[in-house]
């Protein structure tokens, strides 16, 4: 099959935000565990903990260099792949793209200042409050660049008059009704998926033998703000559920296979579905359940796929990307909860090879729903790139070489994975926490 344009520009898309998306995600979530570690280690005056923030710290700043160079692939993608969506909108939705430069811009200074600062103040809560522009300028770079994917699902902000885009009101195009329930979503998943993939590093160290407090310290503070982490976001889940509800109906009904709008609606998880006939199999199906999860009401309304144009239909099988987003983010509930039960029963050892595996399956499994997340959230809103005015195939290029330009951004993606990898890798492998901590005993 001949690939055109539009077929390049989705599959460059796709592929720069999956690969983005990972980083951007550690980005945004190592942060805020640097300084409650810092600060653990102060208040207690644990060299464990204040360890724990400089080891993670040094991983950091490597994702973070690797999450401009693919952040910049992105700017410049949206100009160059979708020029008609920018030249359209553009105006109205440039200022939290500003900003988030701006915001990695704050960050990155205080990055500079907090690594070349340790142990050059007499009272260590200075630097420790170093920590708090890194971690509101990175959550702040979520913040805008979400604003701007909340502005692509539910528009406003502007009157559409002739084709084109008047009364341009940047504010109110930030503050749209999809906002708060995504960013709130965005920023609470990538702290979480950080606590597990920290946790996971954790459990894998101690799996290879080594049973040093450091790494029962790091499982134990992850898995507590795991434990809040992870019910906050099936929390907020729950809330961008009724927000689908009212605002993208067809994004829910697609999801759920629900074609005819009714009350008592039914939840349906797995399962196989025939296109033609409509009818589902092998699935399981909760009876009232979609109802409540969208409406709080078990008697509550609704809206079925059938009221909308099939070409206004997203693809079926974001049903099972929602269902397996889902999923993993109840086993990331499961297991700090199991966590904690064990180290609460002095009869069972929390950090048993079981226990150790699952917090270990938990850091892949964080990155897996990320990106379940993201592709049901893009995917979901098609076939609109700004939804009830412009569709994806009205805002692509047409310039013949895009395919070029796919296979060389993959070849610099695979490049830059290589080497993060092995920086990182060799960055801790010949120097495990243990005798880090040994070494800073004898240098103090």
């Amino acid at each position: 099959m001949k690939l055109n344009a539009l077929d390049w520009s989705r599959g460059l898309t796709e592929m720069t935000l999956a690969f983005h998306i990972l980083f951007a995600t550690v980005g945004v979530g190592i942060p805020i565990f640097i300084s409650i570690a810092e600060w653990m280690g102060i208040r207690k005056r644990d060299p464990h903990y204040s360890l724990m923030a400089r080891r993670w710290t040094r991983g950091f700043v490597i994702t973070v260099a690797v999450g401009v160079v693919t952040g910049t692939c992105i700017g410049l993608q949206l100009s160059l792949l979708w020029p008609e969506f920018m030249r359209f909108a553009g105006n109205v939705i440039s200022l939290p793209l500003f900003l988030e430069t701006f915001a990695f811009f704050f960050e990155a200074i205080f990055l500079g200042i907090y690594l070349y600062t340790w142990n050059r103040f007499s009272n260590p809560y200075f630097h420790w409050m170093l920590t708090l522009p890194i971690v509101i300028g990175s959550s702040a770079s979520a913040l805008f660049i979400t604003m701007v994917n909340a502005f692509m699902n539910t528009p406003q902000g502007f009157s559409f008059e002739n084709g084109k885009l008047t009364n341009l009101d940047p504010l109110a195009a930030m503050f749209n009704p999809a906002t708060p329930s995504k960013v709130a979503h965005v920023l609470s998943s990538a702290y979480l998926t950080a606590a597990f993939l920290l946790a996971m590093i954790a459990a894998f160290s101690m799996l290879r033998g080594r049973n040093h407090d450091y790494y029962k310290k790091s499982i134990r503070l992850n898995m507590m703000t795991g434990l809040i982490l992870a019910a906050s976001t099936i929390w907020i889940g729950d809330i961008s559920a009724i927000f689908l509800a009212e605002e993208q109906p067809e994004k829910l009904a697609a999801a759920e296979w629900h074609f005819e709008t009714g009350n008592r609606a039914s939840l349906v998880i797995g399962g196989r579905l025939n296109p033609d006939t409509k009818e589902i199999t092998g699935a399981i199906q909760i009876p009232w359940a979609l109802s409540l999860l969208a409406t709080h009401d078990p008697n509550g309304t609704v809206v079925g796929l059938n009221d909308f144009p099939k070409d206004e239909w997203p693809p079926l099988y974001v049903h099972y990307l929602f269902d397996s987003m889902v999923g993993i983010g109840f086993y990331l509930l499961a297991v700090p909860i199991l966590f904690l039960i064990l180290t609460r029963m002095k009869r069972w050892n929390a950090y048993n090879r079981w226990m150790l595996g699952g917090i270990l399956t938990g850091g892949p499994f964080s990155l897996l729903a990320i990106e379940l997340g993201w592709f049901y959230a893009e995917v979901g809103r098609q076939p609109w790139i700004l939804r009830g005015y412009m569709r994806v195939s009205d805002a692509a290029t047409t310039n013949p070489n895009v395919g070029i330009t796919f296979w060389l951004f993959a070849a610099l993606y695979l490049l830059l994975g290589i080497i993060c990898f092995s920086v990182l890798s060799r960055l801790f492998r010949n120097k495990p926490a243990e005798l880090e901590l040994e070494e800073r005993r004898i240098i103090l």
